[in-house]
């Protein structure tokens, strides 16, 4: 399965940019139990990375490479954002 076949430019852009929003909103979440719920609420970047590695690595592999790097790179400005905020 093609990630292009399945999904557009503009949810790419808020899977991105809303990624709890976006999952919800799409349905991912839900699919997967406790385990897709624990993800979107700790840690939704990287529950994003997981399953576009997962379903789309075969057909995108460098779709695949960005979205860690998105997942690495927006969880820790989110661990940033929250450190700051509470030594404030």
């Amino acid at each position: 399965m093609d990630f292009w076949q399945v999904h557009g430019l503009i949810f790419l852009i808020c899977i991105a940019l809303f990624p709890r929003i976006t999952m919800l909103v799409a349905g991912t979440v839900g699919s997967f139990g406790l385990l897709g719920w624990l993800g979107w609420i700790f840690a939704p970047h990287l529950t994003v990375a997981i399953l576009a590695t997962t379903y789309y690595w075969n057909t995108n592999p460098v779709l695949c490479v960005i979205a860690w790097f998105v997942a690495l790179s927006g969880t820790t400005y989110e661990a940033k954002t929250v450190s700051r905020k509470r030594s404030a």
